[in-house]
């Protein structure tokens, strides 16, 4: 698991944000900015509408530098929270992270960067975020929601009565509500500054609101959907059973009329037909067996059960189906040979899917034999999956496509029945491969 967390793209992603927040005292300041330049203007002829365009610089100045670590610690929270399936590292890691940014920043930075306020804000509206959530809302929602608190609770260091609260108490922050005091705005700045962080804080509670509410019903409409194919698939099942079952009756009776046939005609040639019709018989009562009963299982060749493969499947002309098939064809395999032939069916279905639309659309069906047992695979020659997609395929209702996904479940279930492996390769622009893994006590040489 460490291995893989050190390998995520998205975890380092995360990283960066943190590091860039450290860094960007070095090359966005007040120069860069032009902040210095307006602080000498106030300074020199203090006006009300310098003093208002100044303030609204720096607290544009101080949002951007404070949104990338912020945004990163609570992504990283999360995701490390969701890989190492630990929830309390949501409210911790943003908390210890945090804190450690700006005493980075101080070692290097002459100026004092004030955990102040805000700081503390921001902290607590993240732990609400996370406990109102509920688990509702993504984190890049979250992200847009927290980026308008931060702009919202940057002004409250403007509010000059907040001051000895410790909102405000960089050395800029300072000189510009001193400046304001001094001409008397200073009633005019905390008031204009209040009433901009209330219309952010309410912008940003209602995006919370109508993005969680959003999440919901998306997460509703996707857990109906998988009902919904549950249902339909349950449904169809069931019919489909009652009407194999029925089947039960006249192969009963053919087989008894057959028998009359065979004991009363002397006929030679009778008696082979007669004969080809009790095998057939008795191969159709083996199917509908294995239809009924999953645990109904019988030896068959590994060329019978690729037969039934191409019987079921391999018609669509717009894909080139080809066969390479390493292991003896006469090997036999204790197999429920109706529904093995149906996984396999599935994962050409999910093949064909990954191909679709490209012009040297490929599906190979491959057969491997060696000391674990037989190996059975469906290679196409797709955009592959990413490994997220790779953790995630196996979850009912999980699709790459627009209808909800049902079929790896059932190939899962189908390989669990036989005391199978189920195994994935794939390589993002290269294609997908999975294999079923027959163990070598279900192998008959």
């Amino acid at each position: 698991m460490n291995h893989s967390l050190i390998q995520s793209k998205s975890i380092w992603f995360k990283v960066f944000l943190i590091l860039l927040g450290i860094s960007m005292p070095l090359w966005l300041g007040a120069d860069e900015t032009g902040l210095t330049s307006m602080m000498d203007d106030l300074s020199r002829d203090p006006t009300g509408n310098t003093l208002m365009l100044t303030a609204f610089v720096l607290v544009m100045l101080n949002t951007v530098r404070a949104l990338p670590h912020y945004l990163g610690s609570l992504l990283l929270g999360d995701e490390l929270a969701k890989k190492l399936n630990k929830p309390w590292l949501t409210f911790i890691v943003p908390f210890f992270i945090i804190p450690l940014v700006y005493i980075t920043i101080n070692l290097y930075n002459p100026l004092n960067y004030d955990f102040g306020g805000p700081a503390l804000l921001l902290l607590i509206s993240i732990v609400l975020l996370h406990l109102l959530g509920k688990g509702r809302m993504r984190p890049i929602l979250k992200s847009f929601v927290l980026a308008q608190l931060l702009f919202g609770f940057q002004w409250l260091d403007m509010v000059i009565f907040l001051t000895p609260l410790g909102f405000g108490g960089g050395p800029i922050s300072s000189e510009v509500k001193e400046i304001a005091v001094n001409i008397g705005f200073g009633n005019t700045l905390s008031l204009y500054s209040l009433l901009l962080c209330g219309i952010f804080m309410i912008n940003a509670v209602v995006l919370a609101v109508y993005l969680t509410v959003s999440e919901q019903k998306w997460r509703m409409r996707q857990d109906l959907n998988i009902a919904r194919g549950e249902m339909v698939e349950s449904r169809a099942g069931r019919e489909a059973l009652h009407l194999v079952h029925d089947l039960k009756t006249p192969l009963s009776l053919i087989e008894g009329l057959n028998s009359l046939i065979q004991m009363k005609a002397k006929d030679q040639d009778v008696q082979e037909y007669t004969e080809q019709i009790s095998e057939s018989i008795e191969s159709t009562s083996n199917m509908v067996s294995e239809i009924l009963y999953e645990e109904k299982k019988n030896w068959c060749t590994l060329s019978r059960l690729i037969e039934y493969v191409r019987a079921n499947k391999l018609t669509d002309q717009s894909i080139d189906f080809q066969f390479e098939l390493h292991a003896d064809p006469n090997i036999k395999v204790y197999v429920n040979k109706i529904r093995m032939t149906r996984a396999i069916v599935n994962l050409i279905d999910n093949a064909c899917d990954a191909v679709d639309g490209k012009l040297n659309a490929k599906v190979t069906i491959r057969s491997e034999f060696d000391e674990s047992g037989i190996w059975l695979g469906v290679e196409d020659n797709g955009k592959g999956l990413s490994k997220k997609e790779q953790q995630k395929i196996w979850s009912a209702g999980y699709s790459t496509k627009a209808h909800p996904g049902v079929g790896l479940t059932f190939v899962k279930n189908v390989v669990e029945e036989h005391e199978a492996t189920l195994k994935i390769d794939s390589e993002l622009k290269k294609g997908t491969t999975f294999w079923i893994v027959l163990p070598k006590e279900c192998v008959q040489l």
